[in-house]
């Protein structure tokens, strides 16, 4: 499969060209070239799509656990053996860097598979048991049915392995949405799946938001899963709401990261740095909002300052770049326009401008002196730029970082370890890291609290969320 052509939907096992005609163009972010098309489907293709899952649904929920675990550990193998072709692949719609996106998503993504295929056979319930008397009772657990699934584009591939591998793993049959501008890698990987898998239980819809809203409002889904925008978690619940679908919504973040004065301030900045400017800070964990103690405020900033520097942005080829561009010319706009609209109290300490030339490339920003209620703050940016705020005490500390609507993700920075659990226990987020941010492991779930969503992603609390419970209890008296 290449990109320099119209793209085709992949369902029931093979490429389908859409019924609609109408496309949209792909381009590569890295030089602002046009790369091919993608289809917009239609209801057609929706339904299309949708009815083939359900019918592969009624089979493959029957397929024994040891053979789900069997077909995913193949496409974990036959993905390993194809690493190279997929971080090039990845890097046309994203503009990654090809080392990077090798050595920190690729081999993860295959060990994510992998754990999801162990999983599919550990399934966790009450014991059986006498609750009441005469009656034996047992929990089930099955598969919902058909998911529909939206991704976005920042991790295209990530974010498909995520959402199809625990989904399949319980015995439900998907149908995935990857993101209008990134859709390429998401239908290589079904097509490889397909090789491993009964036809119809991995299907790729191509489209724009209105494809995505089909999915979702289609009648045959019975559970909807988004990775994307506050925005787009919101109007899916209302749709979802509609017929009372099962919702996994894993939305924005705007991660607090908390500096004590007692951290290694070299180490702080050094790994802040790095999990703030990873995929161009194109990450709703990103480390992009740093609280430090205003008695190294400025030893920090000089010292973040410093290693910001030091990640450099450029081709994908280029084994000395960090990070790569944003993902299109729009969201390069949208960073820009979160800059130019900085309160007069901030100061942009190093960065803020796009750079020239081809491709949609931003430099690392750093900016100070933004207040609590400053849009910069409060808003995510999705780009490379970390905000840094003093905080006058641990409790002032956990109020600036409590003071969003987000909750996915934050860290601790400190040498004390009663500090520490102090603040991982108060801090109001899915996911609190200590003294490092943004590593996952596929043993420990991901998810947040508040406008950043709920329902899990990784471990086996994904695995559940893709499951029902059932009581089941029997009379043993005459």
């Amino acid at each position: 499969m290449t990109a320099q052509k119209t793209l085709e939907n992949f369902i029931g096992g093979r490429r389908h060209q859409a019924r609609s005609e109408e496309t949209l163009v792909l381009t590569d972010p890295a030089t602002g070239e046009v790369t091919g098309a993608a289809p917009v489907s239609g209801d057609a293709d929706v339904d299309a799509a949708c009815t083939t899952a359900l019918t592969a649904f009624e089979t493959w929920r029957d397929v024994a656990p040891a053979q789900r675990q069997l077909s995913l550990m193949r496409i974990a193998d036959a993905l390993e053996r194809r690493a190279d072709e997929f971080v090039r692949a990845e890097a046309i719609h994203t503009g990654k860097p090809l080392h990077i996106t090798a050595a920190e998503e690729i081999g993860p993504m295959i060990d994510q598979i992998r754990f999801f295929a162990g999983a599919a056979r550990f399934l966790e319930g009450k014991s059986a048991g006498e609750y009441i008397a005469e009656h034996t009772s047992f929990v089930r657990r099955e598969p919902l049915g058909v998911c529909a699934q939206v991704t976005p584009w920042n991790y295209p591939l990530m974010m498909a392995v995520w959402k199809f591998a625990p989904a399949v793993a319980a015995g439900n049959t998907v149908v995935l949405k990857p993101s209008d501008t990134t859709p390429l890698t998401t239908l290589m990987l079904a097509e490889l799946a397909a090789e491993f898998l009964p036809d119809g239980v991995f299907n790729v819809v191509c489209g724009s938001r209105e494809t995505g809203r089909r999915l979702v409002r289609h009648p045959v889904p019975a559970m909807v899963s988004v990775t994307g925008s506050v925005r787009a978690g919101t109007e899916v619940a209302g749709s979802a709401a509609v017929d009372v679908k099962r919702l996994h919504l894993e939305l924005g973040g705007k991660a607090p990261v908390v500096v004590a004065a007692d951290a290694d301030l070299a180490q702080a900045a050094r790994g802040i740095a790095r999990a703030a400017l990873f995929n161009a800070g194109q990450d709703c964990a990103s480390a992009c909002r740093v609280i430090v103690d205003q008695a190294v405020h400025d030893e920090f900033v000089a010292a973040l300052t410093q290693e910001v520097k030091g990640l450099t942005t450029g081709a994908p080829d280029d084994p000395t770049v960090f990070f790569g561009p944003l993902n299109s010319a729009t969201q390069l706009a949208r960073v820009q326009e979160h800059l130019r609209n900085l309160p007069s109290h901030a100061q942009v300490v190093t960065g803020g401008e796009a750079l020239p030339g081809p491709g949609y490339f931003h430099q690392p920003t750093v900016v100070t002196g933004l207040r609590q209620d400053d849009r910069a703050v409060q808003e995510e940016i999705f780009g490379p730029v970390i905000s840094v705020q003093p905080s006058s005490s641990d409790e002032d500390a956990l109020r600036l970082a409590n003071g969003v609507r987000y909750g996915l993700a934050s860290s601790v920075w400190t040498r004390d370890h009663q500090r520490a659990m102090t603040m991982a226990r108060k801090i109001d987020a899915g996911c609190v890291w200590i003294n490092c941010h943004i590593p996952v492991a596929a043993e420990m779930p991901h998810g947040g609290f508040k406008q950043s969503g709920y329902g899990k992603d990784l471990s086996s609390y994904s695995l559940e969320d893709y499951t029902r419970i059932k009581h089941v209890m029997s009379y043993l008296g005459a």
